[in-house]
């Protein structure tokens, strides 16, 4: 069994067990997330596709971590004018474990 969820503008592929790293979601570590934009619910031969959701289909997560990713460095440059611009960015994310799709 799988579903298709969107959250943070992605879509990701979820299924009982897995750990997930997505934008980041407010709330604490160890505290249920339930996502409710499900777009597409297979469960064996069985697949239930929504226009754009699937009615009364929810994901429900724990969050384990919430961090920052590694960081990314942005270097601007401009030929023989002297401009040099580094910058650094560390987006932050939330990590799930998906408990069940309902």
């Amino acid at each position: 069994m799988y579903a298709i969820v969107r959250t943070g503008g992605k879509q990701y592929q979820v299924a009982p067990g897995e750990r997930l790293r997505v934008e980041k979601l407010d709330g604490e570590i160890g505290d249920n997330v339930e996502l409710d934009d499900v777009l597409l619910v297979a469960d064996g031969s069985e697949i239930k596709v929504g226009q754009p959701a699937v009615e009364g289909a929810r994901v429900t997560a724990r969050i384990v971590e919430q961090d920052k990713a590694k960081k990314v460095l942005v270097f601007k440059k401009k030929r023989r004018k002297g401009y040099r611009l580094k910058k650094g960015h560390r987006q932050p994310y939330t990590a799930l474990e998906i408990k069940e799709i309902l």
